[in-house]
């Protein structure tokens, strides 16, 4: 049951999001300018990674970040591993969390909040459980208590359990603690998985599918296809449930 003091909070929280992002926007121009220009020098054009990803109610939105890594497929069509393709510059932005900088345009537009459960995988939204598919009662988050526990370091059942944890005790002070951790370990580099764990180290649940297709389908094929697929997502939640 939603009370109307957490009521309250998630409207504070929503307008932070959007006075947040908005000057967020404008301070940091300069620096994403530098990065579009960056990327586009090093890696050549698109300056701006689309990824489909499930938000709240897992409903699909999609998500923005700068580019970090060339394209290089596998002869099967698949894209090769994350390894292969990050960049040197790629790997310093990450470092730096650099990358994740155009999503407060996301923020901006309501996909995704400062403060949340990181979107995950459009294939993962049947397979998840009934409790941790409640990780999509709230917003997605540029950063997040999994995130500032660990990260990808983190088995799935851990991100999942902190996930769940922070739908079930949002408030506006665990949200300032978040932010204050991630702004203390971001410069630190403390954040930085280089091109990521692998997938199979950290997949303790059996949640990933071993392919990404229907993410990479639904990125390539733009909004139509985005909207159609709403009802994909809704439907692959309540099977879930």
């Amino acid at each position: 049951m939603v009370t109307a003091w957490r009521k309250t909070q998630l409207a504070i929280k929503r307008g932070i999001d959007i006075i947040g992002a908005a000057v967020a926007l404008i301070i940091l121009s300069p620096v994403m300018a530098a990065t579009a220009l960056a990327v586009w020098i090093t890696m050549g054009r698109p300056i701006i990674f689309r990824q489909v990803r499930p938000g709240y109610r897992g409903r699909l939105f999609v998500l923005y970040k700068f580019r970090t890594m060339r394209n290089a497929w596998s002869a099967d069509g698949q894209p090769l591993p994350d390894a292969e393709r990050l960049t040197p510059l790629g790997r310093w932005l990450r470092r730096f969390s650099l990358d994740e900088l155009p999503q407060l345009w996301n923020v901006l537009k309501g996909d995704m909040s400062f403060v949340g459960p990181r979107p995950l995988l459009v294939e993962y939204l049947p397979r998840y459980t009934p409790e941790q598919a409640r990780r999509h009662e709230m917003r997605p988050g540029i950063t997040g208590l999994a995130q500032v526990k660990g990260r990808a370091a983190l088995k799935f059942s851990q991100r999942l359990a902190y996930d769940v944890y922070y739908v079930d005790h949002f408030n506006l002070l665990l949200d300032l603690k978040i932010i204050l951790l991630t702004l203390w370990k971001v410069p630190m580099g403390l954040l930085f998985d280089g091109a990521g764990q692998d997938v199979k180290v950290v997949d303790d649940i059996g949640l990933h599918p071993g392919q990404e297709t229907l993410t990479w389908k639904l990125s390539a094929t733009g909004e139509t296809q985005l909207k159609l697929s709403d009802q994909t997502a809704d439907t692959a939640k309540r099977s879930a449930a």
